[in-house]
Parts: C-alpha cells; structure tokens; sequence
C-alpha cells in the first residue's frame, strides 16, 4: 500500500485483520453531505479536497456508509479517489434506511443486504469493498440470516474483510460463528465509555475498534475537562481528545470526521500527541 507519508509519520499502525498495515488516524466521511447527513456535500469541491488532503497527508483508512445521503457520499469518494484506491482501505457500511434526514431505520433483511452491497460496489465502482460493516444489527432479524449474504459476497471475492457497529460481546462472538469480525464500530469518546468491555474484548482478540462521534457533539463540552493538559501540550482541546482515544487502547483506529481542510489537518496532527501516563489517568477519570 503506498503513501506519500510512511508510517512513521504518524504515531502507531495497527494491522488490520492481521494482514494490512493501517495508520490508526483514520477519516470519516459522513460530513460530507447534507444537513440531517441527508443529501450531498453542501460543496463538492471542498469535499473532494479535502479527501484528497487526507490521503496526501497519510490517511490510509477511510470510512464511510451508503446510508450518508443517501448513496451521495459513497459516490464522492469514488469520483475523487478511484484513481487512489491502491494506497488506502476504503471501508462502507450497510444495514440502515434513510426516510428522511436525520432518520435511521435498521434493515437486516437478507435481500435488502444484498443489495446494499451490490450498490456499495457499483457506486464506488469497485470489485471488492476492503472492509464492509453491518451498520447496525436488526433486532427483527437474526444476526445469522443478516450476515447470510455477507459471507457469500466474501466467499465470492466481493468483500475482503467484515466489521459490526454498535454491538456488544455476545453480539461479536455470535457473529463470529458466521464468518470472521475484524472490526468493531461503537460509540465512544472521552465523555461516553459505555462499551468498555468492547474496547478491551476486541483489543483482546486483535479487532480494530473504531469509535465513531470521537469529540463527542463537539469539543468545547470537554474544554473544561481537559483545556489544562491541552495547553501543556501546546495542542487543541480536539487534538487531545483524539490522543486520548489513540492512548486507550493499541487496536483504537480513530476516524474523525470533518469538511475543513484546517480541521482536517488538525486532526491528523493529533497522531503525533504521545500523553503521558499521568495525564491519561487525570483525563480517564
């Protein structure tokens, strides 16, 4: 996999499934799209810039979702990065309905999953999606009848690697009777720890986890917490957030999400943050 950075740019690496180096500053794409994460990038040259900034800058792990725009999301990555495939993991998400913005209606339907990854393909206009992840676990539907077509769009080469969001222990280990789980995606922050067990089973079990909403609703709710240890470290209240997340655990692969360009690079510079033990614990607590 190439990249205009190496990996020693950045702080750590963590290897996917084993197999593929990636760095642990990720990005995440659902900004890129309407209010409500409804409809397309309000600006889709900025958009496309900024996707490119990332990969320029070393980002080699991007996340996105069919369920941001709808579809319009996953249609910008390809027209700005196809011609970059090679030097980045590309993963999507699919499981989720949008009636309307700001609405998300889970779906684990055998067809309707299926044709998520079907459209994924054709809309990114690739062979193979690197990592697809079941957006969420339908409880009308057994976990085993949604992962169905799954395992048969591995089996078939259409899919490399597999992944959850917003599951707990059992929910991995059941869908690990499926077909192998190389990632998790929960919800987890500084201020929101609730999947603790989940952070320490995967980092147990080599599983990326991948914390999605990883400010928060925003960092200024935290700047009284940590602004003391954010001025030591000559950072942004933002900056050491994310280096919290990246100190946490060695399998946390983190995807802040932004549409700036300045916020972009700010987030990738938190990679180099190395808190100390002292600190962490004052932040953990």
């Amino acid at each position: 996999m190439e990249n205009s950075k190496t990996s020693a740019d950045f702080l750590s690496t963590f290897a996917l499934a084993g197999k593929i180096e990636i760095n642990r500053m990720g990005y995440g794409a659902m900004q890129l799209t309407g209010k409500g994460v409804w409809g397309d990038a309000p600006d889709r040259a900025t958009a496309k810039e900024v996707l490119n900034a990332a990969v320029r800058a070393g980002v080699n792990f991007i996340d996105t979702a069919d369920s941001y725009g709808p579809h319009t999301c996953e249609v910008l990555i390809q027209e700005a990065l196809s011609p970059h495939y090679e030097k980045f993991v590309l993963a999507t998400k699919g499981g989720l309905e949008r009636p309307g913005p700001g609405q998300w209606t889970p779906n684990g339907r055998p067809d309707y999953i299926k044709g998520c990854i079907e459209g994924s393909l054709k809309r990114l206009k690739r062979d193979t999606i690197d990592l697809w992840q079941l957006h969420r676990i339908d409880p009308k539907v057994p976990v085993e009848e949604t992962l169905g077509p799954v395992a048969e769009a591995a089996k078939a080469g259409k899919i490399k690697f597999v992944g959850l969001s917003e599951v707990g222990v059992q929910d991995i280990e059941r869908a690990q009777k499926v077909l192998p789980i190389v990632s998790v995606q929960n919800l987890y922050n500084l201020a929101n720890r609730k999947w603790e067990d989940v952070v320490d089973f995967t980092a147990k079990n080599n599983i990326a986890f991948i914390p999605w909403f990883p400010l928060a609703s925003g960092p200024d709710k935290m700047k009284d917490k940590i602004g003391v240890i954010a001025k030591k470290y000559q950072a942004t209240v933002a900056q050491i957030a994310l280096a919290w997340l990246l100190k946490r655990s060695p399998n946390m692969v983190v995807i802040p999400g932004t549409s700036s360009l300045r916020h972009l690079h700010e987030n990738i510079d938190a990679s180099k943050i190395e808190l100390s033990e002292e600190d962490f614990d004052s932040l953990s607590k």
